[in-house]
């Protein structure tokens, strides 16, 4: 009787912990479905447990990790009742982040917070978590499900993830080889993937979800909730079997073009490394140019908070564009080059608008 009356007045607070418990055992079937010989531990343990019996078969393996989360598209996500995609969205973020140095991921960890817990749409993003592991040979090894109904207002929620993967020592990204005359090769995104949407929030305030614009072509929350995309299966098997042909690799994230691209460019001594960008090369998607168009965005700001349709660039080597493209296997765009100017500096994104 004790144990009741704790547990009824610790759920007066707002936490239900049998909520907890039933959303734990709704997300089980999905999480299982992630585990492969590594994996040792069972979901529940105090510690998420992963065999480094394949790692010992690598010459110099190197761990490489990244935290990342969803941000506001979460808000639409609730408002359209559509939670699945926001699931695989924080997960191929992860894995994008960490094949910029070479990586394949090993396992993930979520962290899913809330102002209420409500098991089924716990279930749902965790579901769309394990849809994206599987599909990438990661496992989803751990997490934590939060209710917080004083740090979160009713009806919100946050997504949140670790990864953790492995690349052999030689083959980390970027090379030190980057140098003047090597091409930006552009891969193409499905949607703004979790970057730039408070921005999109506000282009479409007080616009239902279930909108179709004649730009768009389908409802606003289709477009707005597809999911980020994984380049992993694309990219990886080229690292592995033409390491030399990729020199570096740019996730446009957060801070666009104009901030990610000179992350990965070396310091000169006496120069500078410049990546020179030419967003006339492909065509831009629709739904940029209407929310440029809703709110008069200066077109130079709208490349440094979005992809603009290219969310993957690879650094190559001008004599190897060609064998590059046809290994990708679909379409792909030579968006610019990397030039080196005299005068000692940080590197920079210029923007051939």
């Amino acid at each position: 009787m004790a144990d009741e009356k704790k547990n009824s007045v610790y759920g007066d607070s707002g936490v239900n912990i049998d909520a907890g418990n039933e959303a734990v055992k709704m997300m089980k079937e999905h999480v299982r479905t992630t585990f492969n010989a590594s994996t040792l531990s069972e979901l529940g343990s105090f510690g998420g447990l992963y065999s480094t019996s394949e790692l010992l078969k690598m010459k110099k393996p190197v761990l490489v990790s990244s935290t990342d989360g969803v941000g506001t598209k979460v808000k639409i996500a609730t408002e359209a009742g559509v939670f699945g995609t926001v699931g695989q969205d924080i997960v191929n973020h992860c894995i994008d982040d960490i094949l910029v140095q070479g990586a394949k991921p090993l396992f993930f960890l979520d962290y899913f917070a809330t102002s209420k817990l409500d098991p089924k749409i716990a279930a749902e993003v965790v579901k769309g978590m394990a849809l994206a592991c599987k599909a990438s040979g990661c496992v989803l090894i751990g997490g934590e499900t939060a209710e917080m109904p004083d740090v979160y207002l009713q009806g919100e929620m946050d997504i949140a993830g670790t990864i953790v993967g492995v690349v052999e020592e030689d083959a980390i990204l970027p090379k030190k080889t980057i140098k003047k005359g090597d091409v930006l090769v552009g891969l193409k995104s499905h949607s703004p993937h979790t970057n730039g949407y408070s921005l999109i929030r506000k282009a479409f305030k007080g616009v239902k979800l279930d909108t179709v614009f004649e730009e768009l072509g389908k409802p606003l929350s289709e477009v707005l909730l597809t999911p980020h995309r994984s380049y992993l299966s694309l990219v990886h098997p080229i690292l592995q079997t033409e390491p030399e042909l990729i020199r570096g690799i740019a996730h446009i994230t957060g801070g666009g073009f104009i901030e990610n691209i000179p992350r990965i460019l070396p310091k000169g001594n006496n120069t500078h490394f410049v990546a020179k960008v030419d967003t006339s090369t492909w065509e831009v998607p629709p739904l940029y140019k209407l929310i440029q168009k809703r709110l008069d965005v200066p077109k130079e700001e709208m490349y440094r908070v979005f992809n603009m349709g290219i969310a993957f660039i690879l650094i190559v080597e001008k004599q190897n564009v060609a064998k590059l493209q046809k290994m990708i296997g679909e379409e792909s765009y030579i968006i610019g080059e990397i030039d080196e100017r005299n005068g000692a500096g940080e590197p920079i994104t210029e923007l051939i608008l």
